[in-house]
């Protein structure tokens, strides 16, 4: 068993993006830890590069049983239940999920293609004092508002067989950068199945609207009733959909709480890839002014 693994759904248009992600993972994580990218098979050859003993590239694809057909578009039927159909951002949730579940790892980590390691990570970083695993939760940060995330929950519980939601505000544990447990996903996939009389993977594709990071939020606090302390700011996030200036990845990189080792600065805001760079190199910048190298 290794101490982490790190799982990234990926696509040709992400390809310059997981190349500095996947850098920073061999810069980062210990040396046993792989990354396992899992990609369109139209797209499994731009990816090639990346191949080695700590990079696994996998047509996403071969995660799902025979039933499921690819059709145009990266779309998936279930031919049990042809409607409706999988679409793409469900099918990389599931992927994360089956993949997850599959791993002989201590810790994975679960990270978007836009993020980016900025400081060195062990799988201690993810654990509470007594060893249990932590959880990405930010208390009442879904408002009534956020109607999306607050049917995210709703399905969650549905899925596993519990009571309607409380109305918001509610916990959010979305994020570019989660860490899971492998044992917990495999227990949340054993409740889906009892809960809903069908494999977890048809239950989970079968709904419309979806969050797997929701959904295992939900399982570890309600069903497991665990409650584990949340791990700080993890991932630092640019959500703006207004393109950060130079000035702006200065102030970004000068702003990371201690805890953080992650940062990401999303694809949709437009920030030209130079001042991506400059706020990656500011941190790499103010992590060897910290430990003086």
């Amino acid at each position: 068993m290794t101490e982490l693994a790190v799982i990234t759904p990926c696509y040709r248009g992400d390809v310059a993006l997981f190349r500095e992600l996947h850098r920073s993972v061999l810069d980062f994580t210990p040396p046993d830890t792989v990354h396992h990218v899992f990609v369109p098979p139209q797209d499994k050859h731009l990816f090639t590069e990346f191949v080695g003993p700590r990079c696994q590239v996998t047509v996403r694809s071969e995660l799902l049983p025979r039933h499921y057909v690819r059709l145009p578009k990266e779309i998936y039927v279930n031919l049990k239940r042809p409607w409706p159909a999988l679409r793409p951002w469900v099918m990389q949730q599931t992927v994360k999920i089956a993949a997850t579940s599959e791993l002989d790892a201590d810790v994975v980590l679960v990270a978007d293609s836009d993020a980016v390691f900025i400081r060195p990570i062990t799988a201690e970083r993810f654990r509470a004092s007594d060893g249990s695993l932590l959880l990405h939760r930010e208390e009442r940060a879904v408002k009534p508002e956020m109607t999306r995330h607050v049917l995210w929950h709703q399905v969650a519980r549905d899925l596993l067989g519990l009571p309607p939601a409380p109305p918001p505000p509610l916990p959010d544990y979305v994020t570019p950068l989660n860490y899971w447990d492998p044992a917990v996903v495999r227990a949340m996939q054993q409740r889906i199945a009892e809960s809903t009389g069908r494999a977890w993977m048809d239950a989970f594709n079968a709904q419309l609207h979806i969050s797997e990071f929701i959904l295992y939020g939900v399982f570890v606090d309600e069903v497991l009733d665990k409650r584990p302390d949340d791990g700080g700011v993890a991932c630092a996030n640019y959500y703006d959909r207004v393109p950060m200036d130079h000035d702006g990845a200065i102030a970004f990189a000068d702003g990371l709480a201690p805890e953080t080792v992650a940062i990401m600065i999303s694809s949709h805001s437009g920030t030209p890839e130079e001042v991506r760079q400059t706020a990656i190199k500011r941190c790499a910048e103010n992590l060897a002014g910290k430990y003086n190298i």
